[in-house]
């Protein structure tokens, strides 16, 4: 055999090779979406969900009401730290506060300690005495304050299949959420900074009784610990709300929030969804912060072109094959008519998968626009100003 037909067939082995390495790569993903709705999880109900985009990725009866147990508190902990001017401000402890049932950091009647060390005691030993002192203390005193201000905010997240009744998750009539508003709810608080860093924390030392007794706290949120990628979450258990989880992760530049609601199996079933998710998505960007768009004519007919370009970058979670369903497109007018600002819109750049809309940012220019006309007025005034 010639060896430049050895080379031709060795080179053909070697791409039969890949090329089936792939279909089985394909199928393994595949068989992964396949699976997850069904054999991921026994909880009642859960969702992954981007955090960045807000797109679910995995949902298994996203939208029931089901009963929360203590993830109640990451509601009461991003209200509180909005509500709030100084985390480190000094609260008294409201008397109704101690000695509440369930999990506690022991306050005590008289005690004062930091708003920053309660949200601690809320967020890591999910004290449920911590969130009614939070809770006294944001609402001046007055619970019910409190708690519209817990449903207030679910109505801004847009979670719409959520109730408080408390700030702490014990069961209650009335008190309930979905697993997708649960989801929503985390995206949100965890934009935030005090909040990403309070809920991320493993283990955190605040002050002391005021018998002398050290309060040590450890985050119930096991994940971060035994999930590489785990940056945050909560935990809750009762009777009629059974375990539920909310964990954050970050991996290969994308962040997710997994919910499982009623789940015996809690965090192995949201180590499972998190896998998932993150072999059949890939964060992909579509849209690079200060991209070039367009150049367009000017009415006056003068010979240059505006440069039109978009502010904002955008990525979004997309599975193999779906980059095919991209579509970008651009609103704007024939001619551009001056006078125009720099960075002034002038028109829209939208983005769908298939029919769905996933983003739209406005089209701006690059530098201003004179009026021709006005401008050569203003220089014959000039002229004649300083020549006639």
């Amino acid at each position: 055999m010639k060896p430049n037909t050895k080379l031709f067939l060795i080179v053909m082995l070697l791409l039969t090779i890949m090329f089936l390495w792939n279909v089985m790569l394909y199928h393994k993903n595949a068989d992964l979406v396949r699976v997850s709705a069904s054999t991921i999880t026994g909880a009642k109900a859960m969702v992954v969900m981007d955090v960045d985009s807000g797109r679910v990725l995995l949902s298994q009866n996203k939208n029931e009401q089901l009963a929360m147990a203590s993830t109640t508190k990451i509601m009461t902990a991003i209200v509180a730290i909005e509500e709030s001017k100084n985390l480190d401000e000094l609260v008294k402890i409201n008397d109704k506060a101690v000695g509440i049932e369930g999990t506690s950091i022991y306050l005590q009647k008289g005690e004062t300690m930091s708003l920053r060390e309660l949200l601690y005691g809320l967020m890591l030993a999910s004290g449920n005495d911590a969130s009614l002192a939070i809770a006294y203390h944001i609402g001046e005193g007055n619970l019910e304050t409190f708690i519209e201000k817990m449903n207030q905010k679910a109505k801004e997240i847009g979670a719409d299949n959520t109730q408080f009744v408390n700030p702490h998750g014990l069961d209650a009539k009335g008190h309930y959420t979905s697993a997708y508003d649960l989801a929503l709810i985390t995206a949100y608080a965890h934009k935030n900074d005090d909040y990403r860093q309070i809920a991320g924390t493993k283990r955190m030392q605040i002050t002391s009784t005021p018998d002398g007794h050290n309060r040590f706290l450890l985050n119930k949120q096991r994940l971060l610990k035994s999930y590489e990628w785990a940056v945050g979450g909560k935990t809750g258990f009762t009777d009629n709300a059974g375990r539920c989880s909310v964990a954050v992760s970050e991996k290969d530049g994308l962040r997710l929030v997994t919910v499982v609601l009623n789940a015996p199996n809690m965090f192995e079933d949201s180590i499972r969804a998190f896998d998932v998710a993150y072999n059949t998505y890939k964060k992909t960007e579509l849209l690079k912060p200060y991209q070039f768009i367009d150049s367009l004519p000017v009415s006056d007919n003068r010979v240059e072109l505006v440069k039109l370009y978009t502010e904002k970058g955008f990525s979004y979670p997309l599975k193999h094959g779906e980059r095919a369903n991209i579509t970008i497109e651009k609103e704007l007018p024939e001619v551009l008519t001056p006078p125009l600002k720099k960075e002034e819109p002038v028109g829209k750049l939208n983005i769908y998968l298939g029919k769905d809309l996933i983003f739209s940012e406005n089209i701006y220019t690059i530098e201003s626009v004179e009026n021709v006309e006005l401008s050569n007025t203003i220089k014959d005034i000039i002229k004649k100003w300083f020549y006639d």
